[in-house]
C-alpha cells in the first residue's frame, strides 16, 4: 500500500516553495511514497475579496480533504514576525471537523520555513507551526544532528525543520546545505509514516 505526504505551503517571493519542491524530492526516495504538494491563497485586507479557486501557476490550493487523506503532513511558511504567515494560520483555523474526528491523529507531521533576516526568527516560526499539529495528535518529525548539514550550515538549518536565509530583498537562493536537509526531512517524514503503516523501513539505496 502506497503512502502520501503532503507538502502544504504558502510563499510569497519563491524561497518557501522551492523548499517544498527539495522536500518533495527527499519524499520520493522512499519506495512507495508519494509527495503532494498544496499552497494556500493569500490573506486579503479586503474581507468581501476573494481567490480564485485554482491559482495562476504552481500547484493547487490545498482542501480540507487533501489533509484528511493524507499519512504525514509537512508544513512550510515564511517567517513574519516570528511567527507562521497568516494564510497558513487561516487554512489551520479551518481544520476544527478534522480535529473533532482525529483525522491527522497519529501520522507525522514536521514544519519548515524561510525567513529574510540570519536570526529573523526561524526557530520560533517553525515551534508556531508545530503547535496546532500538536493540537491534532500528529508526531512530529525534525532533523537530528546526525545530518551533517545541521554542523556545517552558516545559513539556515535547525533541528526543529529546514530553515532558509532569503537575504533583506528575499532574492537569496536556497543554497546546498539548505535544499540537503529539506531532502532530509521529507525521507524521514516518508519513512516514519511507512513505519507506522506497518510496511517496515522502505529507503532506497
Amino acid at each position: 500500500m502506497s503512502c502520501e505526504i503532503l507538502i502544504l505551503y504558502y510563499s510569497r517571493h519563491g524561497a518557501t516553495r522551492t523548499m517544498a519542491r527539495q522536500i518533495a524530492h527527499g519524499v520520493e526516495t522512499v519506495s512507495g511514497v508519494e509527495a503532494r504538494l498544496r499552497t494556500v491563497p493569500a490573506v486579503s485586507e479586503v474581507s468581501e475579496a476573494t481567490a480564485s479557486p485554482v491559482p495562476d501557476s504552481g500547484p493547487p490550493y490545498a482542501t480540507l480533504d487533501d489533509l484528511e487523506t493524507c499519512d504525514g503532513l509537512i508544513l512550510g511558511s515564511p517567517t513574519r514576525f516570528g511567527n507562521m504567515a497568516a494564510p497558513v494560520k487561516h487554512l489551520l483555523d479551518q481544520t476544527t471537523s478534522l480535529w473533532l474526528s482525529g483525522a491527522l491523529s497519529g501520522k507525522p507531521g514536521a514544519v519548515f520555513t524561510s525567513t529574510g533576516s540570519l536570526h529573523g526568527g526561524q526557530e520560533t516560526t517553525l515551534l508556531s507551526m508545530m503547535l496546532p499539529l500538536i493540537h491534532h495528535g500528529m508526531l512530529l518529525v525534525g532533523l537530528p544532528y546526525t545530518e551533517a548539514g545541521l554542523a556545517t550550515t552558516q545559513t539556515g538549518g535547525t533541528p526543529y525543520g529546514p530553515s532558509h536565509l532569503a537575504g533583506g530583498d528575499s532574492d537569496r537562493p536556497v543554497d546546498e546545505t539548505e535544499a540537503e536537509l529539506c531532502r532530509a526531512l521529507g525521507a524521514r517524514v516518508a519513512d516514519t509514516a511507512v513505519r507506522l503503516n506497518g510496511t517496515g523501513d522502505s529507503r532506497q539505496s
